[in-house]
């Protein structure tokens, strides 16, 4: 069975949909029900054994357990920050391994889950895409790096520290437009009751611009929040920046992003990664400001995570805030995204499975 790139012995049954399981169970003469059953238990009380499905038969659960696997990762390592930030080092079946990152802030958790082993974008300022992409994750690998989380969280819960997984990002490593079927299949089964029941909202899928996965994004009946990393006002600079735009140019994502505000009445967040020196002037600002207003898009502004390979830099406060007032002035909604976890290299850009190595 090959999914996401990667051949299985077994599937994940965290990456299978509640209809397709029900049709799986009928065909081998069970009630359609007991799909409600075995995502309750896999799920409502995250059961990493099939013996631990006390409601379920015998031999139901050895018939199960001969087709899917309730988890297909070990946790390598985990790695907590001074400021609460988590990061989750899996290894799969193969032997390949991704990071994965809780974010607390106030009463949220966040998860921010990769979509691929490395990354094909190879952003000149990311660690993501130093070793270039081995693989693409199945939907099951991608739910279950929120599942390795949540069981942290349910961990603390027993010493009276309950806080459960309130937001989910697809912001790690790879690109996930890229990974695209699996992705949605993804985030339906966190979105779904059945599954994870996390508001679609809530659920962030992060691309770097692909126009036709945008518009194919805009015809799904999931209403996910959208964001494209930009990083650059100019064709020119992004170009240095993001070698995959040398093939696809600001004009075409916008377009593009016109076309799923049309269709979907939902703004775009665009994502900003600010190197000093390089497109963090008032020249920069003016153009990511017409292009914001454009396509009625927020802005992410992070001040750059550094990555040693790179010789990047992140621009000073006085930078920052010169930044983002000319956007402001130019009557652009902006945020600052707050850096965290940087001193376990957990900070957006800066995953890397370095512990595997």
């Amino acid at each position: 069975m090959r999914l996401g790139g990667v051949v299985e012995t077994m599937r994940n049954i965290l990456g299978v949909e509640r209809e397709e399981l029900a049709g799986w169970l009928v065909e081998r003469g069970e009630k359609a029900y007991r799909a409600d059953q075995v995502l309750g238990w896999a799920y409502g009380r995250s059961v990493e054994q099939w013996g631990g499905m006390t409601n379920v038969s015998a031999a139901l659960r050895s018939r199960l357990g001969a087709v899917f696997s309730l988890r297909q990762s070990e946790v390598v390592k985990v790695q907590e920050g001074a400021d609460g930030t988590r990061k989750y080092l899996l290894r799969w079946l193969d032997g390949s391994t991704t990071e994965t990152v809780l974010i607390r802030r106030g009463g949220r958790a966040t998860v921010c889950v990769s979509s691929q082993v490395g990354c094909p974008v190879r952003c000149a300022f990311c660690a993501s895409g130093l070793g270039g992409l081995e693989r693409s994750l199945s939907a099951g690998e991608i739910v279950e790096q929120v599942m390795r989380v949540r069981e942290g969280l349910a961990a603390e819960a027993g010493k009276g520290q309950a806080l459960r997984v309130s937001h989910v990002v697809i912001m790690g490593m790879g690109e996930p437009l890229a990974n695209y079927d699996e992705v949605l299949r993804a985030v339906r089964i966190l979105n779904a009751s059945w599954g994870l029941g996390i508001a679609a909202r809530h659920i962030t899928v992060s691309t770097v611009g692909l126009p036709d996965k945008i518009r194919r994004l805009a015809t799904e009946p999931v209403q996910v929040t959208l964001a494209v990393s930009l990083h650059a006002g100019s064709d020119e600079l992004r170009r240095r920046l993001v070698p995959w735009a040398e093939r696809i140019t600001l004009e075409e994502i916008f377009e593009a992003i016109a076309d799923y505000f049309r269709a979907t009445h939902r703004e775009v967040t665009l994502e900003y990664v600010l190197l000093d020196g390089v497109n963090s002037g008032q020249q920069d600002a003016e153009a990511l400001a017409q292009w914001a207003r454009r396509g009625r898009c927020n802005v992410n502004v992070i001040n750059y995570n550094a990555v040693s390979e790179t010789g990047y830099r992140p621009v000073d406060g006085a930078t920052l805030r010169s930044f983002c007032r000319r956007l402001e002035e130019r009557g652009v909604n902006v945020h600052v995204r707050a850096s965290v976890g940087g001193k376990i290299d957990a900070g957006c850009g800066q995953l890397r499975r370095r512990a595997a190595e």
